[in-house]
């Protein structure tokens, strides 16, 4: 994904910051807890279209926990 566009876009719904997420091909909210896709390169910025993110993918890993139980 190109970084200048990345840097544009926003949430539809609040206006927050969205993080790039390569390997799911995403581009998610985690004030909304919601993941819009990509799709050749295209983000789909449609509520509609967005996945909802698992408890575990709206919660930021802290700089001591290592993603182990």
């Amino acid at each position: 994904m190109d970084e200048e566009l990345l840097a544009m876009l926003v949430c539809p719904l609040c206006k927050g910051k969205l993080k790039y997420d390569r390997g799911a091909r995403e581009l998610r909210c985690h004030y909304d807890g919601l993941a819009y896709p990509v799709r050749d390169g295209i983000p789909v910025m449609l509520p509609e279209e967005a996945r909802h993110l698992d408890v575990d993918e709206k919660l930021p890993i802290s700089p001591g926990r290592t993603g182990e139980a």
